[in-house]
């Protein structure tokens, strides 16, 4: 039998983290992600305690997080439970909801720092106002060419979804911008 090593969505066999003077950029593959959807006239559910947010929201409940995607459909995390079958365990907390698991298809990069740092890195980042990214939100939008969504945890993190398919482009894109803001601090 073939000997499988699990990677992460940048090839690693353990999460990648990149350490600035001001912000710290890591590889989130811990994460678990499934998509809920609603059928017509269906009331939204709220699966272990969490409620599902509106748009623009994030809601946030034990292990549990919820952003809106779009009229009755949502994405469902899980922290510490992409190793797990989530979106059985979404379906069961979510009976007649469509759930599909969506963890193997995203990747998550979390940037963790001071307000002010992660606010002028989204800045460059994204043309969004700032409300887009306050504390407690999430959006959906475009970083270099590719579709993302940002979900800003707290004051002091900020955590991007992209497609695993860009895993690089979206690193590199992310590490690159943060170089760029630390190289015009030193100078």
């Amino acid at each position: 039998m073939t000997d499988l090593t699990p990677i992460t969505a940048l090839g690693g066999t353990a999460p990648r983290v990149l350490g600035a003077a001001r912000l710290t950029l890591s590889e989130r593959p811990e994460l678990a992600l499934a998509s809920l959807a609603l059928g017509r006239g269906a009331e939204p559910p709220a699966p272990e305690g969490l409620a599902l947010p509106g748009p623009g929201g994030l809601s946030v409940q034990g292990a549990l997080a919820a952003f809106w995607t779009g009229p009755d459909q949502w994405m469902v995390e899980g922290a510490d439970l992409a190793e797990t079958d989530f979106a059985a365990r979404l379906q069961q907390a979510a009976p007649g909801a469509a759930v599909t698991e969506q963890t193997d298809g995203w990747a998550c990069f979390e940037i963790a720092g001071e307000a002010a740092q992660i606010e002028a890195l989204a800045e460059r980042l994204v043309n969004l106002p700032r409300d887009a990214y306050a504390p407690g939100r999430a959006s959906r939008t475009a970083l270099h060419h590719m579709g993302v969504f940002l979900l800003r945890r707290s004051p002091d993190r900020l955590a991007v979804w992209g497609m695993r398919s860009a895993a690089g482009s979206l690193w590199h894109a992310l590490s690159d911008t943060m170089a760029r803001m630390e190289a015009l601090h030193d100078s």
